[in-house]
């Protein structure tokens, strides 16, 4: 799952991405209206975080032009106004929900699993692909019946295949999504990931079911 915060407060943009980083998501900061504007024109992201309190427009305003953009996903609203006026004006421009500040990073991220449910039927709580099957409730991946123990980047990455499987999926796509907008595409550390991957869904298995696409990536298939 692909996340954007908006959120120009340096120190609370860095705990929202910590946070949400630890609990698998991949997230993306925008610093003002304008520039999550351009992201979420340019990326697909599952969930926006958006404060309303932000240095070029209020946030407000920019949930309108999000949704007039065509953005259908769910945006969770932050704000410090704690007002019934201030929440029903955000809710009308769009928002999904709406959390005031200060909060409780457990609650916070309660509302952005709750969100993600309610998002539509591709948001489901395990991702089943051939003998692998991956619990997102309980973080757990096991492949024949058998549990494999993956770090949380191996898991955001295998979440991320399987998700898109039978697709091949380029160093950017992958990237982007696992990481964020700005990795650094000439690391090798994609393969490096998928090598360790490998190891672990693979090897002690007959089938193998991540292949590498020359000229363009990998793609999780389980060929005949």
């Amino acid at each position: 799952m692909r996340i954007l915060v908006v959120e120009d407060q340096r120190k609370m943009a860095s705990f929202l991405k910590k946070g949400l980083n630890e609990a698998g998501y991949t997230v993306d900061v925008a610093e003002s209206g304008g520039s999550a504007e351009i992201l979420a024109a340019d990326n697909e992201y599952d969930l926006i975080v958006l404060d309303v309190m932000l240095p070029d427009q209020n946030g407000i305003d920019t949930a309108r032009r999000l949704r007039g953009d065509n953005y259908s996903g769910p945006i969770l609203m932050l704000t410090a106004l704690s007002g019934t006026r201030e929440k029903v004006t955000g809710l009308d421009a769009g928002a999904d929900d709406y959390m005031t500040k200060p909060f409780e990073f457990a609650e916070f991220l309660a509302r952005v699993r709750a969100l993600l449910r309610r998002k539509g039927p591709s948001v489901a709580s395990s991702l089943l692909f051939h003998d692998l099957e991956m619990s997102l409730v309980q973080r757990k991946v096991t492949r024949s019946g058998q549990e494999v123990s993956l770090t949380a980047k191996e898991f955001a990455l295998l979440e991320y295949f399987m998700r898109n499987a039978e697709r091949p999926l380029s160093r950017t796509q992958i990237g982007e999504h696992v990481w964020d907008i700005h990795f650094d595409n000439e690391s090798n550390v994609i393969d490096v990931y998928v090598n360790m991957l490998r190891k672990k869904i693979d090897v002690p298995f007959d089938k193998r079911l991540i292949h590498t696409v020359v000229g363009v990536g990998y793609v999780l298939r389980a060929d005949k």
